[in-house]
C-alpha cells in the first residue's frame, strides 16, 4: 500500500515533534547502547565502519590531490550524499535490535533507498550551508598577516576568527542533523519538519547536546590521530548512539511508522 495515500492528515500533525528534557549525562547512556549494538552485530557494524573510513580517506586523497577542489567534490558527493544513506543503515541496524530481530545489510540499504527523495532535501541543504560556509572561510583570509614574517601572536586574530566562524556553522549544521536523519527513518516525515524537529530538541536541551557534540568532536580528532583507522570503531559506535539519542529524545508517535519492507529480518528469539 502506498504510504502516502493512507496517511495523516498533514494540517493536523504538530509543527514539530515534541522533545523530552534530557539529563547532560544522557550521552553516555547513549553511547553504553551503542556499544552493545555493536556488540550484538559487529561484523556489520564494523563493515559499515571500513566504508565510512575509506570514504574519509578518499575525500582527504582528493583534498591532497586537487586542493579545495576537491574537498569540494569530495565533501558533496561523499559525505554529504553517500553519508546520509550509510547513516540511515546504521539506524536501521539499531531499529532492528530493538525490535528483537536480526539486522541484515540488504534489508538496511533498501530502507535508506526508501528516503532517498527526503535524503536529496537534507543533503542540499547541508550543501548550501557548506558553501556559505567555505565563502566565509575564504573571507576570513582577509585577518591573515600580510607580512612574509609573522609569528604567532600576529596569527592570533586570523586564528580567533577562523576558529569563531567555524564554530558557528558547526553548531547549524549538528543542530539540524542531530536527530533529523533518525526520525526520517523511523517516521513518515518530511525533511524539513525533522530539521525542525532537531533544532528544537537540540534548543531545549542545551547541556546534554553540547556534552554530545563534544563527544563527537573529540571522536573525530581521535579518528584523525590513527590516521582514520580509528573511525572503523568510532563512525559506527556514534551512529548507533545517534539512534538511541533519538529514542531517548524525541516523541514522534503523531507520525505513522513506515510500513514494513518484504523481505523484514526474522526476530531473533535467542
Amino acid at each position: 500500500m502506498d504510504e502516502q495515500e493512507d496517511g495523516p492528515d498533514i494540517d493536523a500533525l504538530p509543527f514539530a515533534a515534541p522533545a523530552r528534557r534530557l539529563e547532560p549525562t544522557a550521552p553516555l547512556c547513549w553511547l553504553r547502547a551503542g556499544l552493545e549494538d555493536m556488540r550484538r552485530a559487529p561484523v556489520l557494524s564494523l563493515g559499515y565502519g571500513a566504508v565510512m573510513a575509506l570514504l574519509s580517506a578518499l575525500i582527504a586523497l582528493l583534498s591532497w590531490r586537487f586542493g579545495a577542489l576537491g574537498l569540494y567534490l569530495g565533501l558533496a558527493t561523499g559525505f554529504l550524499f553517500v553519508g546520509p544513506v550509510l547513516a540511515l543503515g546504521l539506524y536501521s541496524f539499531s531499529c532492528q535490535i530493538e525490535a528483537g530481530r536480526r539486522p541484515v545489510p540488504g534489508y538496511c540499504l533498501r530502507e535508506g533507498g526508501r528516503h532517498l527523495k527526503d535524503l536529496l532535501i537534507f543533503s542540499t541543504v547541508l550543501l548550501v550551508i557548506f558553501l556559505i560556509w567555505a565563502r566565509a572561510a575564504t573571507m576570513v583570509h582577509v585577518f591573515f598577516p600580510v607580512q612574509g614574517d609573522y609569528s604567532l601572536r600576529d596569527l592570533a586574530g586570523f586564528l580567533a576568527i577562523g576558529s569563531a566562524v567555524g564554530a558557528v556553522f558547526a553548531a547549524v549544521v549538528f543542530t539540524a542533523s542531530a536527530f533529523s536523519l533518525p526520525m526520517i527513518m523511523d517516521r513518515r516525515v518530511d525533511a524539513i519538519t525533522a530539521v525542525i524537529t532537531s533544532a528544537n530538541a537540540v534548543l531545549r536541551n542545551k547541556a546534554a547536546l553540547l556534552v554530545w557534540a563534544l563527544i563527537i568532536f573529540f571522536c573525530v580528532l581521535l579518528g584523525f590521530a590513527t590516521a582514520l583507522l580509528g573511525f572503523v570503531f568510532l563512525l559506527p559506535l556514534l551512529g548507533h548512539a545517534t539512534w538511541h539519542a533519538y529514542r531517548d529524545t524525541i516523541d514522534a508517535s503523531a507520525w505513522p511508522a513506515h510500513e514494513p519492507l518484504p523481505g523484514m529480518p526474522a526476530a531473533d528469539h535467542r
